[in-house]
């Protein structure tokens, strides 16, 4: 069997690559900006540890897969892509419908993140509240970017750490963005009102939008 792990390069430049991305796409400043920057981080660098350095979650999941997934070379790196293997679409599981799920949610993700920065940058600049562009469908885009890229890849590599990292991930974003709306208050008054009545918090309504209750 020909072992595709212990390869700590593409470990330490995949999760670069990723970190740098979002790091010049929210330029974190608060405690709260590196808190969220952080977490993120955290579950890149925990997926692409498994992903090329060390396989955990096949490790300790050994017995049961070698039974459950009988004749699968589980120190190949196509078999990491656990999904693809237990619905058994054959081939190359980078082409597969779970990994090619993955790659639309991280793109989505990618575009609302680069999208949403630049609005809001200008909105920071001049003071005002951000309600265009992405801001005009949901109230915290950045956050849901964040969100649908994790997303995307535990459908590309699920692993017993990510797993169980983003629930907490998505507690803790929906956490901070209910912190950043109390000081939006604050500041905006009415003219916040306003703009929550017709934006929802993190899943956009397609069609003419109405005023919240």
């Amino acid at each position: 069997m020909d072992n595709a792990y212990g390869l700590w390069p593409l470990v330490i430049i995949n999760s670069a690559i990723f970190i740098v991305f979002a790091f010049s796409f929210t330029k974190p400043k608060t405690p709260r900006d590196w808190r969220s920057f952080g977490a993120f981080s955290a579950f890149i660098v925990a997926l692409f540890t498994e992903m090329y350095g060390f396989p955990l979650t096949i490790y300790l999941l050994s017995g049961w897969l070698t039974k459950a997934l009988p004749g699968v070379d589980l120190l190949s790196h196509n078999s990491g892509h656990l999904l693809e293997d237990f619905f058994g679409w054959g081939g190359d599981p980078h082409f597969g419908p779970f990994h090619l799920l993955s790659y639309v949610l991280i793109g989505i993700g990618v575009f609302l993140l680069m999208d949403a920065w630049t609005v809001l940058y200008k909105a920071q600049r001049e003071h005002t509240l951000a309600t265009t562009g992405p801001y005009a469908r949901i109230r915290h885009p950045q956050y849901a970017a964040f969100i649908l890229i994790m997303l995307g890849f535990l459908f590309q590599w699920p692993t017993i750490l990510t797993l169980a990292m983003f629930p907490v991930l998505v507690w803790m974003y929906i956490h901070l963005a209910r912190t950043e709306e109390r000081e939006a208050k604050e500041v905006f008054g009415v003219t916040w009102d306003i703009y929550v009545a017709r934006t929802p918090a993190f899943i956009p309504r397609w069609g003419r939008n109405k005023s919240s209750k």
